[in-house]
């Protein structure tokens, strides 16, 4: 693999848009890496699907409102967010930047955003804590090693983390045929360090005709509702069910002690042809009908867009890709950059609807 290019110090006066960045991160990426960052399942029909749902809804303006004393705070799990904006779990962050998540965190501290650690980054959960003051939540795979996994999760307690976000929606991995014709791999020095010494499943290879998945011991092994409920009984922090789409599982998250669910395709990394994430929205608020807070993620790319996701019912977003496209381009400045980019989007999209404070973004804020 190609070294990357230097990453840039500043923010080009030519961004004025989290778009812009886009086109400055594939520069600076190998085209393994960028396969990987940009990349969907099978045809990527989910994946340009996120962002195209988004365009449909169109916003209801509202004139001459009173806006004094707004602001755009909100209360999650006991703690106050500045802006219902949070950073997505992104593997491998020193693919994108040397610093990696370091950065991220760096970022996050700036704009008091909150971020939520992948499972799977480059950087141990403790270093990553020490290096922002902003709420910290650890995105967590159920690993076939049920003992590791508990451990990785004491760790997160010791080291302030706030919440969990169990992904659920990827038992195995999707059909990335983008990272397969480029000929994706880790390189050397990126790895997943906090899953080194866990004991992994062996892999089958069948012969011609055999069964792929199904003939091995990978699927013996993914987490279950009873495996969910067993991880809730044994932390004190709030669970979160990551890769909600139907108003089945949301159900089912709740009855089994999920403290909120995460409406999640996995960015159209796992699973082709399913619907946009701010499409089956509306069904999950039906039936989780206020007891725990939902939470989206999936082509959120404008403030916009965020205040779409809310007046469908979430409560807060996450980002994942816009601001990964500002580390690679410019380091902890640029992830600073893309949030306070979304965020003055969204402030100006309440100004306009006529919103002075989240509650007042609802249903008739916008049209289908």
């Amino acid at each position: 693999m190609n070294a990357p290019l230097p990453k840039l110090q500043e923010v080009p006066s030519t961004v004025a848009s989290v778009s812009d960045y886009e086109p400055l991160a594939r520069d600076r990426l190998t085209p393994q890496a960028w396969a990987y960052l940009s990349g969907g399942a099978a045809d990527e029909i989910t994946l340009h699907e996120n962002c195209a749902a988004f365009r449909r809804l169109w916003l209801r303006s509202r004139v001459m409102q009173d806006l004094s004393g707004g602001d755009t705070r909100l209360e999650l799990f006991g703690r106050t967010f500045e802006f219902p904006i949070l950073l997505a779990p992104v593997a491998h962050q020193a693919l994108f930047h040397p610093e990696g998540e370091r950065a991220t965190a760096l970022a996050a501290s700036a704009m008091s955003a909150g971020m939520v650690v992948s499972t799977q980054a480059s950087l141990p959960i403790e270093d990553i804590a020490r290096e922002t003051t902003a709420p910290l939540w650890l995105q967590l795979y159920i690993q076939p090693d049920r003992d590791f996994t508990i451990d990785l999760v004491r760790r997160a307690e010791a080291a302030g983390y706030q919440a969990l976000a169990v992904t659920v929606d990827a038992p195995v991995s999707g059909l990335r045929n983008r990272e397969q014709r480029a000929g994706f791999a880790l390189p050397p020095g990126v790895e997943a360090v906090n899953l080194r010494g866990m004991k992994q499943p062996e892999m089958y290879v069948g012969s011609p005709g055999e069964p792929v998945i199904f003939g091995g011991p990978l699927l013996a092994v993914a987490p279950t509702w009873n495996d969910l409920e067993w991880l809730v009984a044994r932390t004190k922090l709030p669970v979160l069910v990551k890769g909600v789409m139907t108003a089945e599982d949301a159900s089912r998250a709740l009855k089994v002690g999920s403290a909120g669910v995460v409406v999640s395709n996995h960015g159209g990394r796992a699973l082709d042809s399913q619907p946009a994430t701010i499409d089956v929205l509306p069904e999950i608020v039906e039936a989780v009908d206020g007891r725990a807070p939902i939470l989206i993620d999936g082509g959120i790319r404008r403030g916009g867009d965020v205040f779409k996701a809310l007046a469908l019912g979430a409560k807060a977003t996450l980002i994942g890709r816009p601001y990964i496209h500002g580390l690679a381009s410019a380091g902890a400045i640029g992830v600073s950059h893309v949030l306070h980019v979304l965020r003055a989007e969204f402030e100006v999209t309440m100004a306009l609807t006529g919103c002075r404070s989240l509650a007042d973004i609802t249903a008739a804020s916008i049209r289908r």
